[in-house]
């Protein structure tokens, strides 16, 4: 029996959170490569003046998705632009506080909630049924390697990304008969001004150097380097293939094999 291709189905139609930027832009940029047709959305007006320069063929919608009604907004207009959904990608999220957690304030500990959890939640509630019209379809959600691991002064993003392992699981088996395959990726220490942004902060709450702390993060990574963003965006490429048809419910660390945090 020949071994299942790991080219994306044809025409592929696809929503892509905070598509403008980082890992999504990554994700964004593969899945068109490939053929698919995708509507992304993002909270920065730039990034998707930027984006749409680039890709006049996708959609783009300037949404919150912490916020309902952008979010209502965002997927009526991707159905009117791709005519129906195969795929979502739950990839918005901010790094959220660096802080004791008796310190960290209270609007800051919800923000990070809001986007990294339940905007997957709000979103995930209008892609389901139009996944199931078309026959089923997929759904991967971004986790982190926090969502794994305590993370001490980073309570807030720790939690809503275990909160992520945990609603994937359950999609999963809900999901599972309408032929729709739930899984999350979870990240580790990827190249960019995010994880310089995170260092940076780390370093000053433990009262460090930035190149000290750097290396304490890569340390506690088994191969000892940082992941791409495009990274990231193969490990979507496989799981939307044909190869990837039967992987349902997993949580998928590409990270190195980060140890600990």
């Amino acid at each position: 029996m020949p071994i299942a291709s790991l080219a994306i189905p044809p025409g592929l139609r696809a929503v892509v959170t905070a598509g403008a930027g980082g890992i999504g832009r990554a994700i964004v940029d593969a899945l068109i490569d490939h053929g698919a047709r995708v509507h992304i959305c993002d909270v920065d007006p730039a990034a998707l003046e930027a984006f749409r320069a680039e890709h006049k063929e996708a959609g783009a919608t300037l949404a919150d998705v912490a916020d309902e009604k952008d979010v209502e907004r965002l997927f009526a207009e991707a159905r009117a632009g791709l005519g129906g959904l195969d795929l979502l990608v739950n990839n918005a999220g901010i790094a959220g506080p660096t802080g004791a957690v008796e310190s960290i304030a209270i609007e800051d500990w919800r923000r990070c909630i809001d986007i990294d959890l339940t905007g997957q939640f709000l979103c995930t509630r209008l892609a389901v049924p139009m996944l199931k019209a078309a026959g089923g379809g997929a759904i991967i959600n971004m986790s982190s390697a926090a969502g794994r691991f305590g993370y001490a002064w980073r309570t807030p993003y720790a939690a809503a990304k275990w909160g992520v392992i945990g609603f994937t699981q359950s999609l999963a088996k809900e999901l599972g008969p309408s032929n729709i395959r739930v899984n999350a990726i979870l990240p580790g220490i990827v190249a960019g001004p995010r994880i310089e942004r995170v260092i940076a902060a780390r370093a000053r709450q433990e009262q460090v150097e930035y190149a000290a702390m750097e290396k304490t993060y890569l340390d506690r990574v088994s191969l000892r380097r940082m992941v791409t963003a495009e990274d990231v965006a193969g490990a979507v490429l496989w799981l939307v293939s044909a190869a990837g048809a039967n992987i349902s419910g997993q949580s998928i660390g590409v990270d190195g094999n980060v140890e600990s945090l």
